[in-house]
């Protein structure tokens, strides 16, 4: 069993059967503050999932369904997220420094005062965050 717990109080949010969360289901989860640094989230559904303030740097976001997510303030610095759908996603004042969103589903995500900087890499045809209010550091 997988326990997710949250960053600041360390207690178990949710517990997940088996040794890993790659293509978990965790759609309309509510996880804010959850801690999954590092976690392989691969193919993940996190469709409409509360994830605000969630700590997932580093994590393996390949493919995972984000559509809908709530991702305010969430902390993905160096995050995989090569080829996730992130349509209609609230990346509002996330870290997206060092991500790699190339691949990644973009449309109507919210990037206002999300902060990234010249090693984020974004989707081909994705130009000038800044634009959709983003943040250079």
């Amino acid at each position: 069993m997988i326990e997710i717990m949250h960053k600041d109080t360390m207690r178990v949010m949710h517990g997940v059967e088996g040794e890993s969360l790659a293509g978990v289901d965790l759609r309309a989860a509510q996880l804010a503050g959850a801690m999954l640094w590092s976690k392989d989230l691969q193919g993940a559904r996190l469709t409409g999932t509360g994830l605000q303030g969630a700590f997932l740097e580093r994590a393996n976001l390949t493919r995972a369904d984000l559509s809908g997510a709530d991702l305010y303030k969430a902390s993905l610095h160096a995050a995989d997220l090569r080829h996730a759908n992130l349509e209609g996603a609230n990346l509002q004042s996330a870290d997206l420094r060092g991500a790699d969103l190339r691949g990644a589903n973009l449309k109507n995500a919210r990037l206002y005062f999300a902060r990234y900087d010249r090693t984020t890499r974004w989707p081909m045809f994705f130009f000038a965050p800044g634009q959709r209010g983003a943040i250079s550091d």
